[in-house]
């Protein structure tokens, strides 16, 4: 990423270290879930301080088989936050649950809590927090919620390794809570994810439906000590995670706060130079006893103060080298949710507005410190160039 080249949205911090782990299975000949992944899980477990964690295939298997641990029947609600990606959604309705939507807060990016308890029925079972960015939930005000309507909490973490909240990692408050290491993450395998648990009931289920359903030591049957007979005990899916994955996620566990205190100096600079302009909202600073993990640096754009819409400062962006994504449309404007759930604009308007002004800049390991003044001054001067001028407004007044 030199000065005059595109600085891309996210680039995986992939190095030697990584590379010869990789190369060690390849060369072992055992290429799938095995003894790394064993290795995996117990190393998880103990940084995140949980009893069991389970190596699937993505953070969407994670989430599928937490609810499938919970034993969700059709037509059961799952309070989700309007604003996420779909795979929090998708896989209330993989179980033939019925999703409801509640609003994000008006000065944030996570679920209002305040918001859920108003759409709580009789048959809401479940709710699922998503830790937007890397920002932690206000986990106690929905702890109180679930608590006063029996609710199971199971917490989407994609976002948020390793966030803190009040002196606890994430993945070691609720019940169960589901990791993504997908390429963009800041523990990456390419592919992959976690769930995480302290109840032993709910581990060995998911580490059975991980694999067809069949006896949880299955994947021993090629070893020396390994059987041929097994035994399907459920009709299960397919969402283990490979050795290959695991032996490339244990050396990015090592380097997982060192990638984090990167990220929060970034920042930390970003602050710096943005903080002046009226016409940016920069994500809120994390709330007393929070980490946040920074996996997004979210900006708002105050619209009516400039001359351009959210689209049209991303396209400056990228015609100044500057990749950029947007987090997220909020589910009730895509079509399938909009149908299933008959939802439509104006239901959600906190989300709304966040969405309709929101750009997510790059920010992780790979990049360098000039990189981010680089990212920080085309913001600034697209701001300059497009502010909308006051009455009475003159140059160097």
């Amino acid at each position: 990423m030199d000065d005059q080249g595109f600085i891309p949205f996210h680039k995986p911090s992939i190095g030697d270290q990584e590379i010869a782990a990789v190369t060690a299975v390849l060369r072992s000949g055992w290429l799938t879930m095995g003894p790394k992944t064993r290795e995996f899980e117990q190393a998880f477990a103990r940084y995140i301080g949980c009893k069991h964690a389970v190596a699937v295939s993505s953070c969407t298997a994670a989430l599928h088989l937490a609810l499938d641990a919970l034993g969700l029947r059709p037509g059961d609600e799952v309070m989700v936050p309007v604003n996420t990606f779909t795979a929090t959604a998708a896989v209330v309705a993989h179980m033939g649950g019925k999703v409801v939507f509640a609003d994000t807060l008006a000065d944030g990016f996570t679920i209002d809590p305040a918001d859920a308890a108003a759409r709580v029925s009789p048959e809401t079972r479940a709710i699922i927090p998503v830790h937007l960015g890397g920002e932690p939930c206000r986990m106690d005000d929905l702890r109180q919620l679930a608590e006063k309507h029996q609710l199971a909490v199971i917490e989407d973490a994609a976002h948020a390794l390793p966030a803190e909240y009040h002196g606890r990692k994430v993945g070691s408050i609720s019940p169960l809570t589901a990791f993504s290491f997908y390429a963009t993450k800041t523990l990456t395998t390419g592919e992959g994810g976690m769930l995480t648990t302290d109840n032993e009931t709910f581990a060995r289920r998911a580490e059975m439906m991980r694999l067809h359903g069949i006896s949880h030591d299955a994947w021993k049957r090629y070893t020396r000590e390994g059987s041929w007979y097994y035994e399907v005990q459920e009709a299960g899916f397919k969402y283990n995670m490979t050795d290959v994955q695991a032996a490339l996620g244990l050396c990015q566990l090592k380097a997982v706060e060192q990638f984090r205190d990167v990220r929060e100096a970034y920042v930390a600079r970003y602050r710096e130079l943005l903080g002046d302009l009226d016409e940016i909202e920069l994500p809120p600073p994390p709330g007393d006893g929070v980490r946040h993990a920074w996996h997004l640096f979210i900006i708002r754009l105050e619209l009516e103060q400039l001359a351009i819409d959210r689209n049209r400062f991303i396209e400056e962006l990228s015609a100044a080298g500057i990749g950029t994504s947007v987090h997220f449309i909020p589910l009730h404007l895509q079509p399938h949710y909009a149908r299933a759930c008959g939802c439509r604009r104006g239901d959600f308007p906190n989300a709304e507005r966040t969405y309709e002004r929101s750009i997510s800049l790059p920010i992780y390991p790979a990049m360098r410190p000039a990189d981010v003044d680089r990212v920080a001054g085309a913001v600034r001067r697209i701001v300059e160039q497009n502010r909308v001028r006051k009455a009475g407004y003159a140059p160097g007044v």
